[in-house]
């Protein structure tokens, strides 16, 4: 099944899609309480739709593709390497990622999110898809010269604007099968695969909620394969996850880009 969060006269809702139709829901879809419409299904455009998300953490990992880590030159590590972003940093789909003045070498990466649907805390890997809600498209926009400046993160990858995420979460994903990219402009940056990842979503999950409790609504970006690279004011920036057998699954993330 497909969620979103898409804009309303009231203010942002929850809603089922169905084809070119959006129930309205009554809580989050993962909230485990009865999420019953609150009225008809009605017509929604790709202007509607807000960030899918709204989570009390965003807990990304670094360094998951191999290709990826060595063109940062960068050993692969031995277990998952992870970092936050603040929910602050969240940005809806069709927004503008707006370049900080602190930064001149801004760049995207594609990546999959995992979207969490119910409180975890030392689940194992066998059982790790059983606290997943669902699964959405994540740019983990970096700053890479303050990265490497800072030695650790959090400004890197802080920035207001700095996580578009969406358009929709979708419930029934193959995580093994997707492709990854990234387009700027029309042009192909990224283009890799998820079974690529050298810490699979149940790994992940398992690995992380051993550190530390997620919480329903929480959201994991898994990482980005190689062919990173910058964003200039005025650029289109898209990102795309497919499954083949399924066209269209998770919808493409588009933002443009502007400075400050």
């Amino acid at each position: 099944m497909r969620f979103a969060r898409i804009s309303t006269p009231q203010g942002p809702r929850y809603a089922r899609l169905d084809g070119d139709l959006a129930t309205l829901l009554d809580a989050p879809p993962w909230s485990g309480t009865p999420s019953s419409a609150s009225s008809p299904a009605r017509p929604w455009s790709e202007s509607d739709l807000l960030c899918p998300v709204a989570p009390t953490k965003i807990v990304c990992v670094g360094r998951n593709y191999a290709a990826h880590a060595k063109e940062l030159g960068n050993d692969v590590p031995s277990e998952p390497l992870l970092f936050f972003k603040p929910p602050s940093s969240l940005l809806d789909p069709g927004g503008t990622v707006v370049l900080p003045r602190a930064s001149t070498q801004v760049e995207h990466e594609s990546e999959l999110g995992v979207v969490i649907g119910t409180r975890a805390r030392n689940v194992p890997a066998a059982d790790a898809l059983r606290v997943v809600f669902g699964f959405t498209t994540v740019n983990d926009v970096t700053a890479r010269d303050l990265q490497k400046k800072d030695g650790q993160w959090t400004r890197a990858k802080g920035f207001d604007t700095f996580c578009p995420v969406g358009p929709w979460i979708e419930t029934d994903v193959d995580t093994t099968r997707l492709r990854v990219q990234c387009r700027v402009n029309g042009a192909t940056r990224q283009d890799g695969l998820t079974s690529q990842m050298i810490f699979d979503v149940p790994t992940l999950v398992a690995y992380i909620s051993g550190i530390m409790t997620l919480e329903p609504g929480d959201l994991i970006s898994t990482g980005t394969p190689d062919g990173v690279g910058p964003l200039q004011p005025g650029d289109a920036c898209e990102v795309e996850l497919s499954d083949e057998a399924r066209p269209g699954l998770l919808g493409v993330l588009r933002v443009s880009v502007r400075s400050a």
